[in-house]
C-alpha cells in the first residue's frame, strides 16, 4: 500500500469513528473523541503518514481534528444502533464459477428500528464528491446484502469536512450492482489469467504510477498495515 497525507488523514478519522459502532450507545461519547484522535494519530504520524515535514502533518491532522470535532458536536446517526458486520473483513462468493471473491469493509450500517432494515453511510474525508459511476456503492450493498440478514433501504454519504450530517444517495438494484460489479470483476480475472494489463492511457494514469515506482525501488518502505500490508511512501 502506497501512503500518502490524504490516506492517512482519511485512515486516522475513520478508526476513531468505527470504533463507536462496537460500544453500546449511550457509551459512546464517554471518552473525547479528539482524546481518542490524538492517540490514533499517533500511528500515522511523520514518515509513516507519508508527510514530508511538521507543516504539512499539521495541516491534515487539523483538517481531522476539525472532523473529528464536526461528529461529536453533530453525532447524529452515531448515537443511533448500528450493525456489525462479524467478519473483520466482509466478504463472500461473487462468483463461484469464475472463483472471485468480493470483499470489502463499510464505514457504518445504522440499524433502522422502524423496519428492522439498514443503512449504510460511507464517511468522506476529502475534498470531492463521489463520482456517481464509482462501484463504491455497488459493491457496499452487494456486501451488505450478503454478509449480514436484514435488508438494506438507504445508502448516504457524509462530507466530514463541510456536512453535519449524511446526505442520502439513491440505492441501485441489487441486479444491477451485481451486473457492474460483475462485469468489472471479469475484466479484471480475465487480464489476471492472460497477464495483459492494458491501461487506457498512454503514459499510465495516476492510479498506476505510484505503484510503478514502488516495483521500480524508488519508494521507501515504512512498515506494515493492519491487514499485514506493506506500506511504502514515495
Amino acid at each position: 500500500m502506497l501512503m500518502s497525507p490524504p490516506l492517512a488523514l482519511g485512515q486516522a478519522v475513520h478508526e476513531v469513528i468505527e470504533s463507536l459502532s462496537v460500544l453500546p450507545v449511550g457509551e459512546r461519547f464517554a471518552e473525547s473523541l479528539v482524546d481518542k484522535f490524538e492517540k490514533v494519530w499517533m500511528g500515522v504520524s511523520g514518515k509513516r503518514g507519508g508527510f514530508r515535514d511538521h507543516e504539512e502533518e499539521d495541516t491534515f491532522k487539523s483538517r481531522g481534528a476539525a472532523m473529528i470535532r464536526r461528529v461529536t458536536e453533530h453525532p447524529g446517526i452515531l448515537k443511533n444502533k448500528a450493525i456489525k458486520i462479524r467478519q473483520d473483513l466482509p466478504s463472500y462468493w461473487l462468483s463461484e464459477e469464475d472463483n472471485i471473491i468480493l470483499c470489502g469493509k463499510i464505514d457504518w450500517l445504522e440499524y433502522l428500528e422502524g423496519d428492522g432494515s439498514v443503512h449504510i453511510v460511507d464517511f468522506k474525508t476529502g475534498k470531492s464528491d463521489e463520482d456517481g459511476a464509482s462501484l463504491q456503492l455497488p459493491i457496499y450493498l452487494l456486501l451488505a446484502a450478503n454478509c449480514q440478514t436484514r435488508p438494506v433501504t438507504r445508502a448516504s454519504y457524509w462530507y466530514l469536512a463541510r456536512d453535519n450530517e449524511p446526505v442520502g444517495v439513491s440505492l441501485p438494484t441489487k441486479e444491477e450492482a451485481h451486473r457492474r460489479v460483475m462485469e468489472a470483476a471479469q475484466r479484471v480475472a480475465l487480464a489476471r489469467k492472460l497477464e495483459r494489463f492494458v491501461c487506457k492511457h498512454k503514459n499510465g494514469c495516476r492510479a498506476c504510477q505510484p505503484y510503478e515506482a514502488i516495483i521500480s525501488g524508488q519508494a521507501e518502505f515504512v512498515g506494515v498495515g493492519g491487514y499485514k500490508q506493506d506500506i511504502y511512501i514515495l
